[in-house]
């Protein structure tokens, strides 16, 4: 919604501050009103400070836009029902015309002051309507501080723009005293006179030319206290922008893990472009003001005492300003795998941007920026070294010329490792360090030469830490690395944070692990699914307080013999490539213990079952558990061997859920799976993520199609009791049902044959201990319902038979 919308739909107290800033009609009411749209569109900060040209574009803009808009009143209106508004628009129209006709710049910086006046009201009105209970109490803080810094920038632009009007008053002082003293002067030489004459002209001078001294003199020292003033309100400003520096760039490194953050820079790019611009013109204020002196001056004149320590007061904060401003946007990060930012392969292309948030830039400078890697990292022993290709320096230069942003974006470059002499292939050096390559943090460094206006600096900044692996099968335990040190580290200097790694808590742990799921797969892990993985690595008492070490993170093989993030890391994967959809819905309880399993579904009817991720398998996989009762009323619960990413490939979840098949003591298959914890219906649950097929059987079929479903053995340690024991995992077996395809399908003789080695009358004979039947109830075309003793009889003779494809054609 447009700003001038909002502030009619604020409350009357707010209103009237609206109100008051109108009231000089330095901008009348009604222009802001019908040019709303236009006005908040254009940047009138840059026309009143950077281009005059500009502003007079803009000033005749206006003038043009207000006369189409009389026009149009003109036109719309047979009537006078409005000739009270087409009069004020006009007279609005000649006042602004009077006004600023000649200074244009002037009316863009009263519309730029009205405008930043307008959204601090707004802020203050939405800080005030919102009830306390609702935002937390650190969003009211950053708030209350933008406002602050917004309140800060006006007072000071206000200040320096008034500074200007004192500065050219001081200016025409000094040349007033010149021109008399100059002047009489002249009169002394040239002209010849009594000497009471020439005394008395003499003594109206001094008299003149000391009123017009003291009046200096007044001037200078009130211009110099408001440039101290200036320059002490420069310095708060200066820290608070810092700190909501410091604030983003906490955000960004917690957005490189997946928290949900918002690291966008505009604003803070507006505040340091604006804070600069009034830091540089303070700067030409006082190149002005060191030429007075060269005009007139006296012994103890101020401004030959004090310009020098502001200038070097005030050059100390435009570079301090500077070099704060130099931030990397968009950490190192590959386009592939897996996205994740600061891990980066040998050999293998990356790309990083930076930026420069003060958006003043000297054209005639080229402003190269230098990339480079470990520059300060000269004394670490053992520590790889690495080129950076194909090029190690850029143009700065305005990512978009509407936005006007200073960036520098390093695209397809790729780091290339250093072989150390006497070392061989896949060595770290003769300098062996003790930490491992996935341990290894390296630093890239940027450099650019900055010059604006006679400043001149370096200004430097850095990337968070990266990992540098050689291998793929290295992207998993490296970003381990990464996550470990954004979670505990402090100092996002410090290259040798692995050679003693703190431990985490494990509140610490279990929000990085739910960031991670919520990046990666857009849903969150609920209290639940935390608690059963909090005592997996910490046992059934873990609490927040509870500690984790790095060893026990990444290091110490789990049940699944791999590492607890390992074993993590491959569910997310599974999920990602298989399972997204049913994880995002809900459908995967995941993370859940066996006994809590077991909890879960002993109250429920039989057929109930629930989907968990597996703790025994190391790139993660995923098992049904249900339950089913035995004549005595007591619960069983039965597992399916899990499923891995090779065996999703195949056959979806959805579709083995739909299909699968147990053999009960009758050896009659029958699905287990009928409600999905709690209590909902196995094809409304699934229903959606099923494969479409055809099952119409009244249709002509010319060949006969094939279906792959899942049929498992059930097995029980004898004498034991199915509630005290772990649900057995059952061993699924594939068989193929053939199924009528639809009309027109194309001929595949291959399809007819299960696709695996074992011969058709050994098949067959399987298929007949296994499926009791199935086929005849297909009604098979060329098998009649076997009764009684025949039945073996024929089943014999069926496993001796020799099929070919044209016995399958109806």
């Amino acid at each position: 919604m447009a700003l001038w919308q909002q502030i009619q739909s604020l409350d009357s107290v707010y209103l009237d501050q609206v109100h008051c800033l109108y009231l000089e009609d330095s901008l009348p009411m009604e222009v802001r009103q019908y040019l709303s749209h236009w006005i908040e569109d254009q940047d009138w900060r840059y026309a009143a400070h950077s281009d005059s040209s500009q502003a007079w574009c803009l000033f005749h803009t206006m003038q043009d836009m207000l006369d189409d808009e009389l026009g149009r009143l003109e036109l719309s209106e047979e009537d006078s029902s409005k000739i009270v508004v087409k009069h004020n628009l006009h007279r609005s129209k000649l006042q602004l015309q009077h006004m600023y006709q000649d200074h244009p710049e002037k009316l863009a910086a009263v519309i730029d002051g009205l405008l930043t006046q307008e959204r601090a009201i707004l802020l203050a009105a939405s800080a005030g309507s919102q009830p306390a209970v609702e935002p937390p109490s650190d969003a009211s803080m950053t708030s209350s501080q933008r406002h602050n810094i917004e309140k800060r920038l006006d007072e000071m632009r206000r200040t320096v723009q008034g500074l200007r009007t004192s500065i050219d008053q001081l200016e025409l002082l000094e040349d007033t005293c010149g021109f008399r003293l100059q002047t009489q002067r002249i009169l002394e030489r040239t002209t010849t006179s009594t000497d009471a004459v020439q005394s008395q002209r003499t003594r109206e001078m001094q008299v003149m030319l000391n009123n017009l001294n003291v009046c200096r003199k007044v001037s200078q020292q009130d211009v110099l206290a408001r440039i101290q003033e200036l320059l002490g309100r420069s310095d708060t400003l200066r820290e608070l922008l810092l700190e909501e520096r410091d604030a983003w760039k906490d955000r960004q490194r917690r957005a490189c893990i997946g928290d949900t953050c918002d690291t966008s820079l505009g604003q803070l790019e507006t505040w340091f472009t604006a804070h600069a611009e009034d830091l540089f013109h303070l700067l030409q204020f006082l190149h002005i003001m060191e030429a007075l002196p060269q005009k007139l001056t006296y012994k103890g004149d101020p401004l030959t005492v004090q310009l020098p320590q502001l200038k070097n007061r005030l050059q100390e904060q435009i570079v301090f300003l500077l070099k704060s401003a130099f931030v990397v946007e968009s950490q190192p990060c590959m386009p592939f795998p897996n996205r994740r930012p600061l891990v980066l392969k040998t050999s293998q292309k990356f790309s990083v941007r930076v930026r420069l948030l003060v958006k003043l830039l000297d054209r005639n400078h080229s402003a190269e920026v230098k990339i480079e890697i470990d520059r300060d990292a000269a004394d670490f022993g053992g520590f790889r070294r690495f080129n950076i290709l194909p090029s190690n320096t850029k143009t700065l230069t305005m990512d978009n010329p509407q936005v006007q942003e200073l960036v520098c974006d390093f695209k397809h470059i790729m780091l290339k490792e250093q072989k150390s002499s006497g070392s061989g292939k896949g060595s770290k050096g003769v300098n062996e360090g003790l930490l491992s390559i996935l341990e290894e943090l390296h630093i890239i460094t940027f450099t650019l030469d900055y010059c604006y206006q006679g400043i001149k600096c370096q200004l430097q900044t850095s990337t968070l830490p990266v990992v540098i692996v050689s291998n793929t099968n290295q992207m998993s335990p490296a970003w381990a690395s990464i996550l470990w040190f954004i979670m505990l580290s402090k100092d996002p200097m410090n290259q040798r944070f692995f050679s003693k790694p703190p431990a985490a808590t494990w509140a610490q742990l279990s929000t990085m692990l739910s960031w991670q799921f919520a990046a990666t797969t857009e849903r969150t892990l609920n209290s639940e699914q935390l608690k059963m993985l909090g005592e997996k690595l910490c046992g059934s008492s873990v609490v927040a307080e509870s500690t984790i070490t790095w060893n026990q993170f990444s290091k110490e093989l789990t049940t699944a013999n791999v590492s607890f993030w390992a074993w993590m890391d491959g569910i997310i994967l599974l999920i990602r490539e298989h399972l997204l959809e049913l994880w995002k819905n809900g459908l995967i309880m995941g993370f859940v213990s066996r006994k809590r399993e077991r909890h879960l579904l002993k109250r429920k009817v039989g057929g109930t079952f629930l989907l968990r991720f597996s703790e025994s398998s190391p790139n993660g996989g995923i098992t049904c558990t249900w339950v089913e009762y035995d004549n005595q009323g007591s619960p069983k619960f039965q597992a399916v061997e899990p499923y891995t990413k090779d065996d999703l490939k195949i056959l979806s979840l959805p579709d083995i859920i739909r299909d699968y098949h147990i053999l009960a003591e009758e050896n009659i298959p029958e699905n287990p799976f009928h409600y999905l914890y709690p209590d909902i219906d196995r094809d409304e649950a699934f229903g959606p993520y099923y494969s479409e097929r055809q099952e119409d059987l009244s249709e002509h079929r010319k060949y006969l199609k094939r279906r792959l479903i899942r049929v498992s053995h059930p097995s029980q340690p004898e004498g034991a009791q199915a509630a005290e024991v772990p649900a057995p995992e059952i061993q699924a077996a594939e068989v193929q049902l053939p199924e009528l395809p639809v009309e027109g399908q194309s001929p595949e003789a291959n399809g007819l044959l299960p696709e695996n080695d074992i011969p058709l009358p050994a098949y067959l004979s399987d298929l007949e201990q296994g499926l009791g039947g199935l086929l005849f109830e297909r009604q098979d075309p060329f098998l009649s319902p076997p009764v009684g003793e025949e039945a073996s009889e024929e089943i014999q003779e069926l496993k001796q038979l020799h099929l070919s494809e044209e016995d399958f054609f109806l």
